[in-house]
């Protein structure tokens, strides 16, 4: 059977070109099955594992039906969940479009946005940005939605999860009732679900694979580990034992827990790694992102803030230092390696508290991870972090019943025993009441005289 490659959807030649000179001739699946329906103008939900080729399932369709508009406002608005993939995105459609005179812009939250107000002076045909900056410009008149004949939103089901649904219904009323909507999502969740019987008619719906489905290509394995800084010294046996790890992704559950490998892997392994994630500034993420993808550094440590989306290329290992809480986050996370028909290695280590997170994913995965013995020459570290700490509870405390007295309530002594009959005392005359001061003051200027 003779295989589809890009010039059988009758695409520019200008684009032809751009992907012939990045060596791109035939569609990934989901980019096959996604070409024809968005090009037929009908509403679009995509469900597709990460790696798989969908920013171009989606833009592709989307640049052979563009027109110039000479009003200078963006027909094609495009939205991503993180500022990293608005910078991916812009970078890939600038370059598709180079031979083109399609204005491109990116916007994001995080930089002045009086700055990114002036991008728009000379006209945008493309709009790439978080839900959050582009309302925020478009409430601000900087921008006009009503133009945008295509909406694509890109990891609907993380933006959901990131709280961006307000923002999403707002954009959405922003814009123009006839146009084509275009869904991409990695997993098909309630939230995804309500959105589209509200606002979405009837979308045809192009699935690759089930939510949950591991990636083929990817051998995934893990160990059993004591508490997080054994966890610390594995790494450091894996790093130094095996030189096959020389680009990877760490991911940790939290900032600060990421701050915290950093900080020990960086006394181990001077300049050879990089930590990102939210509190970092963009230009630091950035440039930490073009380290790591010029191999200037052998690993990132992260967050789940690098779980979705992104296009790193040969990633060799990605690790699970702790488990996600999320099953399907896994899936994202094990997404950066093995991508381009290129195999990877997903390592987990899992403490006891963590098997009941591991036995949720491979329920969803359908897949047992592979547990490998635990190396003799990795030394225990006994100590453990605030996190790992159990929360004391006290066992057989005492309660305090009112009736039987105890505490704030015990019996008074003797001495004190003391029963008050109302009235004066001595020392506190009463009070004069204040109706009878005028009767008061006459008597004692009665005595007075006497």
């Amino acid at each position: 059977m003779e295989k589809i490659t890009f010039a059988d959807f009758e695409l520019p030649e200008k684009i032809l070109d751009v992907l012939a000179d990045s060596n791109l001739f035939e569609p990934t699946p989901i980019q096959e099955k996604a070409l024809k329906p968005i090009l037929s103008g009908r509403d679009v939900m995509g469900i597709a594992q990460t790696g798989t080729g969908k920013t171009l399932a989606y833009l592709l369709p989307v640049l052979k039906t563009w027109k110039y508009n000479k009003n200078g406002n963006p027909t094609v608005l495009i939205l991503v969940p993180t500022r990293e993939l608005v910078v991916q995105v812009t970078e890939i459609l600038k370059n598709l479009t180079q031979h083109l005179t399609t204005r491109v812009i990116g916007i994001y939250g995080g930089v002045n946005i009086r700055t990114q107000k002036l991008l728009f002076d000379e006209g945008c045909d493309i709009l790439i940005g978080t839900p959050g900056r582009v309302m925020d410009l478009a409430i601000d008149s900087a921008i006009s939605l009503k133009e945008v004949q295509k909406l694509v939103i890109d990891e609907f089901d993380e933006m959901l999860n990131l709280g961006f649904k307000m923002q999403l219904s707002t954009i959405l009323t922003m814009t123009r009732e006839k146009r084509q909507n275009i869904l991409f999502s990695a997993t098909m969740t309630d939230a995804v679900d309500e959105m589209l019987e509200e606002y979405f008619a009837s979308p045809i719906e192009i699935s690759l694979a089930k939510s949950g489905t591991p990636l083929e290509k990817i051998e995934q394995f893990g160990y059993k580990v004591s508490n997080f800084n054994t966890k610390i010294n594995l790494l450091e046996y894996l790093l130094k034992s095996n030189a096959d790890l020389s680009k990877i992704l760490v991911f940790c559950n939290n900032k600060k827990h990421a701050d915290y490998l950093f900080t020990k892997i960086e006394e181990l392994f001077p300049g050879d790694f990089d930590v990102i994630h939210s509190n970092k500034s963009q230009n630091y993420r950035l440039r930490a992102m073009r380290n790591f993808e010029e191999q200037n550094l052998r690993g990132l440590i992260t967050t789940d803030i690098m779980a979705r989306g992104l296009d790193i290329s040969e990633i060799t290992h990605v690790i699970n230092f702790e488990i996600p809480e999320v099953p399907e986050q896994y899936i994202h996370r094990i997404g950066r390696t093995g991508r381009a028909e290129k195999d990877g290695v997903a390592i987990s280590f899992i403490t006891k508290k963590e098997e009941t997170l591991l036995l949720d994913i491979e329920l969803l995965m359908d897949k047992a991870l592979q547990i490998v013995p635990f190396p003799i020459e990795v030394k225990e570290n006994p100590v453990k972090i605030a996190a790992e700490n159990e929360t004391v509870v006290m066992k057989n405390a005492h309660t305090i019943k009112l009736e039987e007295g105890g505490g704030a309530f015990h019996e008074k002594k003797a001495k004190n025993k003391k029963e008050n009959w109302g009235g004066p005392t001595k020392r506190n005359p009463p009070k004069t009441k204040p109706g009878n001061r005028a009767q008061a003051k006459a008597k004692s200027k009665a005595k007075r005289k006497k």
